[in-house]
């Protein structure tokens, strides 16, 4: 009984923050991008696939399905990266501003845990940036497979890496919210997403040119932070047999691929930072 009305309490508060999260007007503003994004990638994805009839580059089918691969990773990746915006700026106030603007005691107050208040949150925002993630990646995949005819390899395996980078930018932010304010939070969160990028280029850098030194930064930045870790995990998943054979690409390199460890450590890393940041929200001083 006590059970099923914990339940009730989360799944009210995350449809509380579901309306209240798709009324702003970031939503709004990245729908639109989003389809302004699935617009031009698709017209572009249009326009070069009809170039190379045109020109009968499409009897060379090995070339042809590595350029079409390659598209399809970089739609994917403006997607992640979309993705990981969405889950900060949607989550970033959250917290920190109901505990700043005082609205936070209106749930408090009331006969509801504050671990129950901090898991509808963060239901609430799984489930929307889960339909925002869907659209964009259904999206991607729609264009290329409408336009191109490609299956993308191993599509499934790489959305759900990419889904979970998403979901773990959201724990951050939400961790990050119990103790920061929105300001320094929103800041902390996107240079730990930008050491984690750079780090993740610098590793597959220094694969190619064979330098251990280089790919260890690379290793110890994932530790840190693995969200891009995730991310070449994805790319490496729904790669094309050309890059197996060439063993490099923009997107990962075969030489320095996340290993299962990696993902594994990714995994309970997110869901360290949601239970931190509940264990933190139970003894903050509201």
């Amino acid at each position: 009984m006590i059970s099923k009305l914990h339940s009730n309490s989360i799944f009210i508060i995350a449809r509380l923050t579901f309306r209240e999260a798709a009324r702003r007007k970031i939503l709004l503003g990245a729908l639109l991008l989003g389809v302004v994004f699935l617009g031009v990638y698709g017209a572009g994805f249009y326009f070069i696939r009809a170039d190379l009839e045109s020109t009968g580059q499409f009897s060379k089918p090995v070339i042809i399905n590595q350029l079409f691969n390659f598209l399809a990773l970089a739609g994917l990746y403006v997607v992640n990266f979309l993705f990981v915006m969405m889950s900060v700026l949607m989550s970033v106030d959250t917290i920190a501003g109901e505990i700043t603007s005082g609205t936070i005691h209106a749930l408090a107050s009331k006969p509801v845990h504050r671990w129950e208040i901090l898991l509808g949150k963060w239901l609430g925002y799984v489930i929307m940036l889960s339909l925002y993630f869907l659209m964009m990646a259904a999206g991607v995949v729609a264009v290329v497979k409408t336009v191109a005819g490609y299956d993308i390899p191993n599509v499934a395996r790489g959305a759900a890496l990419i889904w979970l980078n998403g979901i773990l930018l959201l724990n951050m932010t939400l961790l990050g919210g119990t103790q920061l304010s929105t300001l320094a939070n929103g800041v902390l969160v996107f240079a730990a997403f930008g050491v984690a990028f750079v780090g993740g280029w610098i590793e597959q850098i220094g694969s190619f040119l064979n330098s251990q030194a280089a790919v260890n930064v690379g290793i110890v930045s994932s530790l840190l932070m693995p969200s891009e870790a995730l991310w070449k995990r994805a790319a490496y998943e729904m790669r094309s047999l050309l890059v197996d054979a060439l063993g490099f690409s923009p997107f990962t390199s075969s030489t320095s691929v996340p290993s299962t460890f990696m993902l594994v450590y990714a995994v309970l890393y997110t869901l360290a930072t949601l239970g931190f940041a509940v264990w933190n929200f139970e003894r903050r001083d509201l």
